[in-house]
């Protein structure tokens, strides 16, 4: 079952985007109780770089992100684009890094969900609403 007001979702996204660009990340650095990085990735059919942005947790070897889709059945394309090609490019602020994904699995994994959960509860909701299993993605810097 897709999540409900997904359109709501949508614009909200796009707007939270517009505001971090146009600050460039200065404005929009933190939602949800956790703040944000913007990863692109190399789109998996187009080829064409596309950039998200994601809530994350800092992890020794880089950051941790969840691939909730606000709780939709199906990964979001940015996880699916990373899945095909786990290189890709992180922005904080001004700084650009390049990445290599890989999700995280076991006590690891279990313990960074219930970090996010802790941050925001509605993680939980997604795993909820979502009736997938929720990635866990390192990016490693």
């Amino acid at each position: 079952m897709a999540t409900p007001y997904r359109s709501l979702y949508r614009v909200g996204w796009w707007a939270h985007k517009l505001v971090w660009r146009l600050s460039g990340g200065r404005l929009g650095a933190g939602a949800m109780g956790l703040p944000v990085l913007e990863l692109s990735t190399i789109g998996r059919h187009s080829g064409e770089r596309r950039a998200v942005l994601l809530n994350y947790i800092e992890h020794p070897d880089g950051y941790v992100v969840i691939a909730s889709n606000a709780g939709d059945e199906r990964d979001p394309a940015w996880w699916r684009n990373l899945v095909a090609n786990p290189d890709a490019t992180i922005r904080l602020g001004g700084t650009e890094a390049t990445i290599l994904a890989r999700e995280l699995e076991g006590e690891e994994r279990e313990a960074l969900w219930r970090r996010f959960v802790a941050a925001n509860p509605r993680y939980e909701g997604y795993r909820q609403a979502s009736g997938r299993h929720i990635p866990v993605v390192l990016l490693q810097t």
